[in-house]
């Protein structure tokens, strides 16, 4: 197998995808102590402003990777238990019998059965992820709202479950990781974000890394771009955006280099136990948000093309924004990809996403980062 860091060929094959049609893009390739920086394209498109391998940026779900390993210290401590129900910590956030059969683990695995709140909250959402229903327009309505994370678990827990508890294939629920922050909060006597801080970001010394509060993101960054399946058009920038429609399942900002470190760490113990990273790499089949079934773990899941090594990880999207971190599983190979629009793909008349030469440059990108 031809691991090699092939500075051109990532050159090469990350001007492709900007080439493609994303505005810019930016990342971090790592073999061993060799290390790849690279971007292309821009950070604004209104004045030509260009990305930069150091940039910070919101990176989505992969927020939960860290929500994860913080809930799993606290099980290591003895303050939560992996198996145990919801409702002997938070009954009255879930009441009743699903309260006492939905555990922990089935939040952090998303095979909980519990719904995900966003097309409540996003009222214009309503049959996401049927997108053929669905509008942009209540993203611009919300730009500045501040969600309660109590109201939000409300939505999800009183919409119809779309799983029996421990059932599979699980589903993909926002809601499960806003119940897992108001279980961190409950245990530690502190906010998950100065929680999760102290113990997962600063642990791992990341440098560039925060829970904000706020809708603003500090530092070198790029506009985000918001196509909404070309509902949007041209794509409007929503890198201004208060985060609390997510809270720490998904608001994570970050920079590439910062995101290879923490994933570093990760698989090499220094989080979690190695008995915790066992566990989170015991997998599940989950229904994503695409509407894809996928292998998933406690905050991690793999990625492997047919005879290659098994890569781990998580990816995260916001509205504009998205991101890719995987580390290969013996720990030497490593990628973190940021790219500043998203939903670039178009409707056919069914609601189905179609091709788009993104997909295809991005798709490349990353097996010459993860495979050489």
């Amino acid at each position: 197998m031809n691991n090699r860091l092939d500075c051109a060929a990532l050159d090469a094959a990350i001007e492709n995808v900007h080439r493609a049609g994303m505005p810019g893009l930016f990342a971090e390739v790592r073999d061993g102590d060799r290390v790849w920086r690279g971007a292309a394209g821009v950070a604004d498109v209104a004045t030509g402003r260009p990305v930069t391998a150091g940039m910070r940026h919101r990176v989505g779900s992969i927020t939960k990777t860290f929500t994860a390993a913080a809930v799993l210290q606290q099980v290591e401590s003895g303050r939560i238990g992996l198996d145990t129900p919801i409702g002997r910590y938070l009954p009255k956030l879930v009441p009743g019998e699903r309260g006492d059969t939905i555990t922990v683990r089935m939040l952090i695995n998303h095979t909980s059965g519990l719904a995900e709140y966003l097309p409540y909250a996003y009222p214009s959402l309503k049959a996401f992820p049927a997108l053929a229903d669905t509008g942009p327009q209540s993203l611009d309505d919300h730009r500045f709202t501040r969600f309660d994370p109590t109201d939000l678990i409300e939505m999800g827990v009183t919409a119809p479950a779309v799983g029996a508890p421990g059932g599979t294939p699980g589903v993909y629920s926002n809601t499960n990781y806003l119940l897992l922050v108001e279980l961190l909060e409950q245990v530690t006597g502190t906010t998950a974000e100065q929680y999760i801080t102290r113990n997962v970001i600063e642990r791992a010394g990341l440098r560039d890394t925060e829970l904000p509060a706020g809708p603003y993101v500090d530092g070198p960054h790029s506009q985000l771009y918001e196509s909404w399946f070309g509902m949007i058009d041209p794509p409007r920038d929503y890198s201004v955006y208060d985060m609390s429609w997510v809270g720490p399942s998904a608001s994570l900002i970050s920079t590439v280099t910062d995101l290879n470190r923490f994933y570093g760490m990760l698989l090499a113990g220094r989080i979690v136990s190695p008995s915790s990273l066992a566990q989170m790499r015991r997998t599940v089949p989950v229904i994503s948000q695409e509407g894809r079934t996928i292998d998933y773990g406690l905050g991690l899941h793999p990625m492997e093309d047919p005879g290659q090594a098994t890569f781990w990880g998580h990816g995260g999207t916001v509205w504009g924004g998205g991101a890719l971190a995987m580390i290969r599983a013996d720990g030497k190979r490593q990628m973190s990809v940021a790219v500043n629009l998203q939903r670039w793909n178009r409707l056919d008349s069914s609601g189905k996403p179609q091709p788009h030469p993104i997909d295809d440059a991005l798709a490349t990108f990353h097996r010459l980062a993860m495979y050489g």
